[in-house]
């Protein structure tokens, strides 16, 4: 592993699938709320003070309008026994006796249009910086998973943690409303509280008591309501994945061919129907427990309501002061019940955040070092294999072992050999998409891992088998090939001419600037072989001084395929070029053939003299030449 500026976090021991976090991993999750907050800080911070700035000033109005409700009941009171005995409302709007009431009605008016105004304004400032924190934070997510290793990709659980961080990014600015309300709310507590405490402080302890058991009850459903998800999440991507397979495109022809849907359908409801099943034996239990738990609460609050209307009745309180200070106690024990909730909730989501994070901490293997080498311009010597071997993770079999040959500057190098001989393996190792756990490979004498990673792959151009169809314009599958120069229309133009696609692009209606495949309402598919053609004309824009053309023609036919080779040997004077392929006719061309078995070299040599030795490579060759005849 390449030496880092600081060292990695230790990793966590992973949790099993059917382990509920303990209450340590629960409270240990709030860490994350901090850098959450941070994330949302450095999104806007002109959005972010709105937003918290907004709440403050709205929390005080709920017992400011409570307050002057009392006063309007008091007022109301009072005129009632002054029996003032008006006639008509002119006649007791002129004697001025009720100005006080409304102006204090004008007052309620006026808290209730500004809260009001005040909530739509939070709600604008937070769909904002919601929509600016999901694309923050997916951009993010996408730069970061940019700089892992390939192995990674290829690790189930990684994926899994993948999944969960993507689902995250999307799902988690609910938390960050929730935290800023929790704020307003406690503001609003406070106020409240404070009112009760003039007239009976040991309310504010009964309250307590009656809400504690449906908090702990909450926080119980919220760590079991993670673990499920926790527990699920291959089946939710086996979900997506069936739900993609049966309604997408590219597989729309063989789910008809082969009658697949009722397949798909099938094993889409069985896995949704399991979940269901989960999801809902859950909810059961938490409506339960919610239920029972939540009764300690209002039982709390008649008792308190029960005694304020007694302390009215006795004459200790007015008609006012009971109405303000059953209100105050409803919303009290509503908001504390919220906080404690939420409170619990925000617990809840801190998990989900941990596999966000958790997600950032993972440091790739393949790094460039701290001091790397300066990439040789030109390659002068080449690429020489020293005893390498490599194994993927988990894997028992070595996918290469002892490979020794050098692969010389300028020279155009052949793989062939059986599915599974090691040949695309060799390819990663050569782009350094995976470092060998054996041996070493030098370029131009200096080991591949002094060099800069970035300087590295801006010098190898590879097309691989399985190349990606990208549904940009022809112009910009091309382009891909160079980043720097992606809208290089003379670049463009040249790599699709040499790489055989002109015809293809021509033909199309927009030319350059037709998207390419199905996926767009505008979008015009092509075939296999096209595809392909596009394929190797990116590669041919990359301008790379190793041009590496992995299995890039299976769909072209045995003479077009010839073709591409050997326009490819042409273009490629002066140029390192690695040529891979199942069709042992094409390759004869090439300056030097390795052949491969089992992970091994089993020969090497020009075609001539591979055909003389009478070995592997002289009986495939006659096999397939037999097939022609």
């Amino acid at each position: 592993m390449s030496a880092t500026a600081a060292p990695a976090p230790a990793p966590k021991k992973p949790r099993r699938a059917d382990q509920r976090p303990t209450l340590r991993e629960r409270f240990d999750a709030m860490r994350n709320i901090a850098p959450f907050l941070r994330l949302i800080w450095a999104t806007s911070k002109p959005l972010t003070l709105a937003s918290l700035g907004l709440r403050v000033i709205r929390a005080f109005l709920p017992i400011l309008m409570l307050y002057v409700g009392k006063l309007i009941i008091d007022e109301a009171v009072r005129l009632v026994g002054l029996r003032l005995g008006f006639d008509s409302l002119g006649e007791a709007w002129r004697s001025g006796q009720l100005d006080h009431l409304l102006w204090l009605l004008l007052l309620e008016f006026g808290l209730a249009i500004v809260s009001d105004l005040l909530g739509r304004l939070v709600s604008y400032a937070d769909a904002l910086l919601s929509e600016l924190f999901t694309n923050a934070t997916s951009i993010r997510l996408m730069e970061h998973a940019a700089t892992l290793d390939l192995e990674d990709f290829e690790d189930p659980d990684l994926q899994d943690k993948l999944d969960r961080a993507r689902r995250q990014t999307m799902g988690r600015m609910n938390l960050m409303a929730q935290l800023f309300g929790q704020v307003q709310d406690a503001i609003t507590v406070v106020s409240f509280a404070i009112g009760l405490l003039v007239y009976a402080p040991w309310l504010i302890l009964l309250l307590a008591v009656a809400l504690v058991p449906a908090f702990i009850g909450e926080s119980h459903f919220n760590a079991l309501g993670y673990s499920l998800n926790y527990q699920w999440t291959p089946e939710r991507r086996q979900l997506e994945y069936v739900r993609q397979t049966g309604a997408s495109v590219e597989t729309a022809k063989e789910v008809k061919i082969f009658n697949l849907h009722h397949f798909l359908i099938d094993r889409y409801r069985t896995l949704a129907d399991k979940f269901f099943v989960a999801n809902r034996a859950l909810a059961r239990r938490r409506a339960f427990w919610g239920a029972l738990l939540a009764t300690l609460g209002t039982l709390g609050y008649y008792v308190a309501y029960a005694y304020i209307a007694w302390r009215t009745v006795r004459g200790d309180f007015s008609i006012g002061d009971l109405t303000f200070l059953a209100g105050s106690f409803r919303r009290l024990r509503q908001l504390l019940e919220g906080l404690l909730v939420g409170f619990s909730q925000v617990a809840g989501q801190a998990l989900y955040l941990d596999d966000l994070f958790s997600f950032f901490e993972i440091e790739p293997e393949i790094k460039s070092p701290a001091d790397p080498a300066p990439f040789p311009m030109p390659i002068t010597q080449g690429f020489v294999f020293e005893d390498v071997g490599f194994r993927y993770p988990g894997a028992e079999r070595w996918a290469v072992r002892h490979l020794d040959f050098e692969l010389r500057a300028g020279e155009v190098l052949a793989l062939v050999g059986e599915n599974g001989a090691g040949k695309t393996t060799l390819v990663k190792l050569l782009a350094r998409l995976y470092d060998p756990d054996e041996g070493r490979i030098l370029l131009d004498g200096r080991d591949l891992r002094d060099y800069d990673i970035d300087d590295l792959r801006a010098n190898i151009g590879v097309i691989f088998q399985d190349f990606v169809r990208y549904h940009l314009t022809a112009g910009e599958n091309i382009g891909v090939g160079r980043m720097e120069h992606m809208y290089d229309d003379a670049r463009i133009r040249d790599a699709a001419r040499r790489g055989m696609a002109e015809e293809v692009i021509e033909s199309l209606p927009g030319g350059y600037d037709q998207v390419i495949g199905r996926r767009f309402k505008t979008g015009v598919d092509l075939s296999g072989g096209q595809w392909q053609k596009i394929a190797i004309a990116r590669a041919y824009m990359r301008e790379a001084q190793v041009m590496i053309l992995d299995e890039p023609t299976a769909a072209l036919d045995a003479r077009a395929e010839f073709e591409v080779f050997q326009r490819f040997k042409e273009l490629s004077d002066e140029r390192t070029a690695v040529l891979i392929s199942h069709r042992f006719s094409s390759v004869r061309m090439a300056d030097r053939i390795l052949v491969l078995e089992q992970g091994g070299i089993e020969a090497s040599g020009t075609h001539d003299e591979l055909m003389a030795a009478g070995g592997r490579y002289a009986e495939l060759f006659e096999l397939q030449a037999a097939g022609y005849r």
